[in-house]
């Protein structure tokens, strides 16, 4: 993928930066925006190796320890990637015991219906009963298979990708290969039928990251279903992007405002398929998701919490004046990718380098 970024590794970092520090200086709790944003951090961990991202991080979840954890319910689980992180650093136990504990409940305890689909929960009642939504493939089914495949435990990989499956199943349009909100199982329809942006990011991103996370994805059979799944939705996708870069909060209709969080999880979804031909959809995203970062790294034009709602007016109101969480990890989830491209160019180019010179031959 040809990128042309007039910034330097060192730059992104320093925007990076400020976004994570505003990050640490919202009141976020164990909840899905922060999950959503220390997922992000961590993801700024991986490709910067900067120990405080992840020290902050520790002192954060250490305090809620403290003072106690929420019941479990799918976007409670979000909170699951940075216990991740932190284990696979310190290896301390009390976060692995969590990740277990949350890994119990999407097993055995939290509502599903169909073919063991899960049902998108955001509290401890039965919130939306017998739907699913895009979002669940962050909070829950990703999740899983990032665990499944740290801890070994096929069975939790074989239900991420059943989570993937049916998701695609019940969500992907077929005739415009774009994702709706949310399915309603009882009823039998997508409810207001609406081709939500974040939904979409939530879906491209995830099925992006499957084949990066899971070792021979390809003797897996649902990883082809995923793979053609997002090949489609990238493709629709792509002719939607506004021209100031940013997609609509809901993909189809041209009067919908651009929405940053949405188009930083497309664009890094664009980017994990290093398709060269979406080069140039990312370039445009790369320059309005940088124009909605604040210098003290407030990321601007993120649409509030979304239900899935009666009608495209109603996603239309939804306010997008303040930060949000899930903005502040999906810009740091895509600056992370443009960060972790510059440096795989970098390390490819070193290669065709020494291979000029005999030393190494490249295919």
């Amino acid at each position: 993928m040809n990128l042309m970024i007039e910034h330097t590794v060192d730059e992104l970092k320093q925007i990076v930066d400020r976004i994570v520090n505003y990050t640490f200086d919202m009141d976020l709790t164990w909840e899905w925006p922060g999950g959503v944003a220390f997922y992000g951090v961590s993801r700024a961990y991986e490709v910067t190796g900067e120990r405080a991202y992840l020290e902050r991080a520790k002192e954060w979840v250490d305090e809620y320890l403290k003072v106690g954890l929420p019941a479990w319910t799918v976007n409670t689980c979000a909170m699951g990637h940075i216990l991740l992180a932190l284990y696979k650093e310190t290896k301390d136990q009390k976060y692995l015991d969590i990740i277990l504990s949350k890994l119990d409940y999407l097993e055995h305890k939290a509502l599903r219906f169909g073919d063991r689909v899960l049902q998108h929960t955001v509290s401890t009642n039965n919130d939306f009963d017998e739907q699913c939504w895009a979002d669940t493939l962050f909070m829950a089914a990703y999740f899983q298979l990032r665990t499944g495949v740290m801890l070994e435990k096929k069975a939790l990989i074989d239900d991420a990708l059943h989570q993937f499956k049916w998701h695609i199943e019940y969500l992907q349009d077929e005739k415009s290969a774009l994702w709706y909100h949310g399915y309603n199982h009882i009823k039998q329809n997508h409810m207001s039928g609406i081709f939500w942006a974040r939904a979409n990011a939530w879906a491209a991103y995830t099925m992006s990251r499957v084949g990066r996370v899971l070792p021979e994805a390809y003797l897996y059979p649902p990883f082809m279903h995923i793979v053609c799944s997002l090949r489609d939705q990238l493709a629709a996708i792509k002719k939607l992007q506004r021209e100031d870069g940013l997609w609509g909060t809901v993909l189809d209709f041209p009067e919908a405002y651009g929405e940053v969080s949405a188009t930083s999880g497309i664009a890094a979804a664009m980017i994990m398929q290093h398709n060269p031909l979406h080069g140039k959809y990312v370039q445009k995203a790369f320059s309005s998701i940088l124009d909605n970062i604040t210098d003290n790294g407030r990321v601007l034009n993120v649409s509030g919490g979304t239900a899935v709602m009666n009608d495209i007016q109603g996603y239309l109101d939804i306010d997008r004046k303040w930060a949000q969480g899930w903005g502040q990890g999906l810009a740091l989830t895509f600056l992370s990718s443009v960060i972790e491209l510059i440096k795989w160019k970098e390390d490819k180019l070193d290669v065709r380098h020494f291979a000029k010179e005999g030393d190494i031959k490249v295919k």
